[in-house]
């Protein structure tokens, strides 16, 4: 100190005097607010304690059974890796183009940050770059900077250094590089290398290659001005800049540069939208279930949340199977849209059925803001009608932008048939397939899991169960005549066939094949309504069904999971299998948290032989009846049995399938039960549902490795089961009951089920 004083006295000059302390007063001025920013004065800078066990949102992931990453819960996307799954080309390019000095600074490089200070300050040069080290960009991704103002920026960027050096005390070199390149932004809401690759190139990290790894660094100088997908020449320049670096550096040769410079980016762009890609309403439905696994977790004292906890969440969806559905549904439900609007032509409810479009009208929020206004209703149609905007209108040639009224959008969807559709494995009651809707970005209600319609005639074979479960042989004849229930004000169910049915008398197998309503009902009232819906329960469906006679042709309302459960049953021996999503749930280190599995009946909701029989039943209504268009139309020669539903005024359409290894259900209709086919030959089952099996399972029979269930076989029945169903399909009345009946009266009786 008294050197100084002494050396600070020998200046005689008072101008060289007062420049010397103009300096010293600067750098104290900047020692005392570098420490007043390193005390916390400026904002608390996290300890060596924090910096050590910092965590940051990690994305949950979601995959198909057959391991295929088909989803993401987030609310930053983010996926973690190990410093080995970096190749050494992306760690080369990264030091190269934006730390070259990374392993020999300790967290600072003020070599660098003198030249940015002349070149910038100085010389005026924003070329020269910004002088922060790879770890002060870490300490940057992990404590974001909050404000923008240029005294803010000052301490950020002093704070920044310190938690770099603190950073270095405590990491190494390639862990510091490791937390880097899975915390740095790609834009688009994208953290981190490994998201990047996906949603780029649609690979793993550890597969890019040189091009495709120098593109990615490339971003991070900007990631919106280098993003690939929106300026690819940019982009492409800014990759060969990183791949002259390298060459620069000694990593690649000369000739390797001249063949990298000329190629193209060849993106492969995959974007985890919530809205699209594979399977979005098996994937929602899979979120919910996550929400309601971490809410009994949390309960029980751990901190799980999937949009942050890094989740791996492995379902019982099989990629390849989901990819075949989804193809077949877009296939046939196109085709019969087209088929549905012409039937109507201009006639259609949607067009000219003012009472409804008004009525669907009021429950729009632009109805409501407009009524609260104090406008009289015919003033609000009138707007509704006359006012247009700029919309984007769902269509299966893709999205529509138009100039469209809330009333043009409202017909527009009023039209739209919709569908849900499940498999499942009957016998573990994993879920193979889920198709909620037709479009998730457009019709977010899932037909599977939320919506309750009538299931029609795919409810007879649960009417047919009991009635052999009750000692009704499966030869029993029953009439065909349409009757007039005189204790049920004259309900009087009739069939769709055309023939004269009134001298006719039906086996069980030959009713149920056909699906005539007349001996569905009657096949109730000896089995006894009550016992029939003990049947249903037993089976898995927990809905309240209607108690009267009008369940034996489906009037009651049940979900599609529910109904394929039902029918698990039958290829379980017995027993109904709970279908399940989930296979297990492991945390970001994939260590496994829990697992599930199915929930079997204990016992069986019918005896092995009656089982045995209600198979065959549902084969001969493949082979020859209301389904035989499977075989003659579509070709399908594999083992399968199955059941047509259609409802009162064609509202709703079904097909359950069943083959040795799989359970599959099908419904088309529209949302708006107001609204249904125009006729029985479009909308009935066999029309609207079947072909969206059919179609999938052709999709199975071409692809060898399905080979396992498409050629599967049920086992060959029992000989009583032979035997109990040996008898004639129908009966025709005797002469004389012939003479003294008259086929075109329906008969007086009462309803005694």
């Amino acid at each position: 100190m008294n050197r100084t004083l002494s050396a600070f006295k020998k200046i005689k000059s008072p101008y060289l005097r007062y420049s010397v302390l103009g300096i010293l007063g600067i750098f104290m001025l900047l020692v005392i607010f570098v420490l007043s920013i390193n005390t916390g004065l400026w904002g608390s800078i996290p300890s060596k304690k924090e910096l050590s066990n910092f965590q940051y949102q990690v994305a949950s992931e979601v995959y198909t059974s057959d391991s295929v990453l088909i989803g993401k819960y987030y609310l930053n996307d983010r996926q973690p890796i190990v410093y080995e799954e970096f190749p050494k080309h992306l760690r080369q390019a990264l030091v190269f183009i934006e730390d070259e000095r990374f392993y020999e600074h300790s967290g600072v490089d003020f070599p660098s940050l003198f030249r940015v200070g002349v070149k910038t300050v100085l010389m005026g040069d924003e070329s020269s770059g910004g002088g922060s080290t790879l770890t002060q960009q870490l300490a940057k991704n992990l404590y974001p900077r909050k404000d923008r103002n240029k005294t803010n920026i000052v301490v950020d960027k002093i704070k920044e250094m310190i938690i770099a050096k603190r950073l270095e005390r405590l990491y190494t070199k390639e862990e510091i590089l490791t937390q880097y390149l899975n915390t740095v932004s790609f834009g688009d809401n994208t953290f981190g290398i490994e998201s990047a690759a996906l949603k780029f190139f649609n690979t793993r990290t550890e597969n890019l290659n040189l091009s495709q790894a120098a593109t990615l660094v490339g971003m991070l100088k900007a990631n919106y001005s280098y993003n690939p997908r929106i300026f690819p020449e940019k982009s492409r320049a800014r990759r060969n800049l990183v791949l002259i670096t390298m060459k620069n550096n000694g990593f690649i040769t000369n000739e390797e540069l001249e063949n990298l410079l000329p190629s193209p980016l060849r993106l492969d762009y995959k974007e985890y939208d919530y809205n699209s890609g594979l399977a979005p309403y098996f994937r929602e439905e899979v979120r919910r279930q996550m929400l309601s696994w971490t809410k009994t977790q949390n309960e029980a004292g751990n901190e799980f949340n999937p949009y942050t906890s890094g989740l791996r969440i492995y379902t019982t969806l099989n990629y390849k199977m989901q990819k075949l559905a989804e193809e077949a549904m877009v296939e046939h439900m196109a085709k019969l849209q087209k088929e549905f609007e012409k039937s109507y032509g201009q006639n259609a409810p949607w067009l000219r059925d003012n009472k409804l479009l008004t009525k669907m009208a009021r429950r729009t929020t632009a109805y409501k803001n407009l009524e609260k206004q104090g406008l009289e209703e015919a003033q609000i149609m009138d707007s509704l009608y006359s006012v247009k905007r700029k919309m984007t209108l769902a269509g299966w040639e893709g999205d529509m932008e138009k100039e469209a009224s809330t009333m043009d959008s409202l017909q527009h969807y009023l039209k739209f048939l919709n569908t849900g559709s499940l498999a499942l494995n009957p016998k573990t009651g994993e879920v193979l397939t889920w198709i909620g809707g037709v479009n998730f970005k457009h019709f977010k209600y899932d037909h599977i899991s939320q919506s309750k319609r009538q299931v029609g005639s795919t409810f007879k074979p649960i009417v047919y169960t009991a009635a052999l479960e009750q000692g009704i042989a499966p030869c029993t004849y029953f009439s065909a005549q349409e009757v007039a229930y005189e204790n049920l004000r004259g309900w009087s169910p009739s069939n769709s066939s055309e023939k004269d049915e009134a001298y006719l008398n039906y086996s069980m197998e030959e009713g149920l094949s056909n699906s005539v309503n007349t001996i569905a009902v009657k096949v109730l009232e000896k089995t006894g309504i009550e016992n029939v819906l003990s049947q249903a329960k037993k089976m898995g469906i927990s809905e309240e069904l209607p108690n009267q006679p009008s369940l034996a042709l489906g009037t009651g309302e049940i979900r599609i999971i529910e109904l394929a459960q039902a029918y698990t049953s039958y290829l379980n021996r017995g027993k109904s299998v709970e279908p399940f999503l989930i296979k297990s749930i492991s945390d970001r280190n994939d260590s496994i948290l829990t697992k599930f599995e199915a929930t079997i009946d204990d016992e069986p909701a019918f005896s092995e032989e009656n089982g045995q029989i209600m198979i065959e039943m549902m084969k001969s209504t493949t082979n020859n009846g209301t389904a035989s268009r499977i075989r003659t139309i579509y070709g399908l020669s594999n083992d399968l049995a199955g059941k047509t539903g259609t409802t009162q005024n064609n509202k709703d359409a079904w097909f359950v399938a069943l083959t040795p290894k799989l359970v599959h259900v099908s419904w088309v209709g529209l949302d708006n039960q107001e609204i249904g086919f125009k006729n029985t030959s479009l909308g009935q089952g066999a029309n609207a549902a079947l072909p969206l099996f059919a179609l999938w399972f052709q999709k199975l029979n071409k692809d060898p490795s399905f080979n396992t269930i498409t050629k599967a076989e049920f086992p060959r029945p029992d000989a009583d089961v032979i035997n109990a169903l040996d008898c004639e399909p129908m009966k025709r009345d005797g002469f004389f009951k012939r003479l003294f009946k008259n086929p075109n009266k329906k008969k007086q009786k009462k309803f005694r089920g």
